[in-house]
């Protein structure tokens, strides 16, 4: 098998061709370096993060409500929040990644972040959940008893769980694309493989759930919070561990600069330049491109050439004296498209946050509506909690990612296209919204005065099912499609943008209710989403975001039809002196 043999060849050479370099800085040697050993141990990683976060998270809703003594729809809009704030620490880890410390570091420092936050949060449930709530009683979360908390008490929780947040949400974005550097994507081989990490990836994510949202659920919902958060931190010491293990294998990119600073710098000379003319077709003596590169064992690099669009930017890049050196604020046409590349994809970004916040339902509203249902199974003796029907959306994510790869692809002629899965994504959320509305038009025809429904938990399955496949074709296919588009310095920032859009849906979502409560409680009514929902329309909030996800739709096909990609160029590193003033620039 080629991929196991020592001796380079031409098809295959020893030395990874895609720039990568080892721990010590030399070029990774094909075999000892990367592939699914690395792979592995960091969807392990990943399984055994994903476990801890949802310890927290899963639960946060019904936490607040019960020891916190909130409302349900002050709960649902501080966990979403919570949620919201965890995806936008993506954003700093992805600058901090790609710019600073580099991936390998920033998945380091964050996990032990993440860890720390941990270990505070178990401490701080453990003085005060024992002195505040009565446990006496062994029946299910809503029969606990909790003083309402002091303000010392909510400073500790607060500072503990937004700590977690920013542990978690820098991390994703650098072990997403740190993972994917451990495939050569110039082998045709290792690129099919690295294709496959990012729904692999997806899977570890969701079973790291399993357990959180089914036994650590059913413990946290009979009021065994500090044993479950002491568990979550067990598996996160685990988790640091793992990842420390693979250090001498992982394959590393060199820093390639501060991207903020690059594309500041392309805004910059854009508008001190706006009095020139931008040319319509970009030729050797219109635009300023620098290819000074050193003789590094031939590796492939990638070019970014010119585009059409965004025409203003490219101001930025005009040679005004051709004689002469470059003057240090003339960006290269490299920069001006790293730019081009992030604008492209701000609309298509921009699209899934509507998605993303049908998503956010199942933290918030979908377990509120779970509480107000029969959980009860008799015939098993079994009583399911409510933070337990995630399980059926981690069935529905592993399920379709496998059933895409290994049925649909081979079934179809032609591989759909990634932003054709994206918009199949919104079609599925849209279609899980409507089930959702009409499970609880059904709840509440059963329900009777005293805020019961005799409706079993098991009519949620479909809507937790639905959400999963779509996460697939959305979330799955978004962050594989960013991370292609944008250069390799960037390439973090394509993570955390997939991620930051969780982000964006779960303030968009914290808004949506607030604007319904206000909307909805004039007139001495009790609004949407009351404390009892017996007395509300929890189904009306569901067809508005249908609605919504469906309007997305529509301008999501707009924008796909006119997205147009980067135009890239591999070419071999020449040595210092090769220096063209049309050549590509430097990615």
């Amino acid at each position: 098998m080629a991929g196991t043999s020592c001796t380079p060849t031409a098809e295959r050479p020893l030395q990874t061709r895609d720039g990568s370099v080892d721990w010590s800085g030399k070029p990774c040697l094909r075999d000892r370096s990367g592939g699914w050993i690395a792979g592995f141990l960091m969807l392990a990683n990943q399984a055994l993060v994903t476990f801890s976060m949802n310890c927290v998270g899963t639960n946060l809703v019904t936490f607040m409500a019960v020891v916190l003594r909130m409302d349900n729809a002050a709960a649902a809009k501080r966990a979403d929040n919570w949620a919201g704030t965890t995806y936008v620490f993506s954003i700093i880890g992805a600058l901090v990644s790609d710019s600073y410390w580099g991936r390998y570091k920033a998945c380091t420092i964050f996990q032990i972040i993440f860890l720390a936050g941990l270990v505070e949060l178990s401490i701080a449930s453990h003085l005060f959940l024992d002195r505040s709530c009565d446990f006496r009683r062994h029946g299910s979360v809503q029969d606990q008893h909790c003083a309402p908390p002091t303000q010392a008490q909510s400073l500790i929780f607060y500072l503990s769980i937004y700590q977690i947040a920013l542990g978690n949400g820098a991390y994703q974005p650098a072990i997403t694309t740190l993972g994917a550097d451990q495939f050569d994507e110039a082998d045709a081989n290792e690129s099919k493989s690295k294709s496959a990490f990012f729904g692999y990836l997806f899977v570890a994510n969701n079973l790291g759930g399993v357990l959180a949202v089914t036994l650590l659920a059913y413990m946290e919902d009979r009021g065994q919070w500090v044993l479950a958060f002491w568990i979550a931190t067990g598996a996160a010491l685990v988790a640091v561990a793992l990842f420390a293990l693979g250090t001498p294998r992982y394959r590393h990119f060199l820093s390639n600069g501060n991207a903020i600073i690059s594309v500041c710098q392309v805004i910059l000379a854009a508008i001190k330049n706006r009095h020139l003319k931008a040319p319509r077709q970009a030729a050797q003596a219109d635009l300023y491109q620098d290819t000074t590169t050193t003789n590094d064992g031939g590796r492939q690099r990638k070019m970014l050439l010119h585009t059409p669009g965004y025409r203003c930017l490219d101001k930025a890049a005009v040679v005004v004296h051709q004689d002469d050196d470059p003057p240090a604020a003339l960006c290269t046409v490299t920069q001006v498209e790293e730019l081009k590349c992030i604008l492209r994809l701000a609309p298509i970004w921009l699209c899934s946050i509507l998605y993303s916040t049908a998503y956010a339902q199942m933290s918030s509203v979908f377990i509120e509506q779970a509480q107000a249902m029969g959980g009860s199974l008799p015939k098993l003796k079994l009583r399911i909690p409510a933070a337990a029907m995630n399980v059926f959306e981690i069935v529905g994510v592993t399920a379709f990612v496998f059933i895409y790869r290994f049925c649909i692809v081979k079934i179809t002629s032609s591989e759909p296209t990634e932003l054709q899965r994206m918009g199949t994504g919104l079609v599925i959320s849209t279609a899980a919204m409507v089930t959702a509305g009409l499970v609880e038009q059904r709840r509440l025809a059963g329900a009777d005065g005293e805020g019961s429904s005799s409706l079993s938990i098991l009519w949620q399955i479909p809507q937790y099912v639905m959400i999963g496949a779509s996460e697939v074709f959305m979330y799955v296919t978004m962050t594989e499609f960013f991370n292609d588009q944008l250069p390799e310095g960037l390439r973090s920032l394509g993570s955390a943008m997939s991620v930051a859009s969780m982000s964006a849906g779960n303030y968009a979502g914290s808004l949506l209710v607030t604007w319904v409560m206000d909307i909805t409680t004039r007139g001495g009514q009790p609004g949407w989403i009351p404390q009892d929902l017996n007395k509300g329309h929890v189904d009306s909030f569901f067809f508005v975001i249908a609605a919504l996800n469906a309007i997305d739709l529509l301008a999501f096909v707009v924008f796909a039809k006119r997205y147009r990609p980067p135009l890239l160029l591999l070419i071999k590193e020449q040595p210092a002196d090769a220096a063209v003033p049309g050549g590509g620039a430097q990615s």
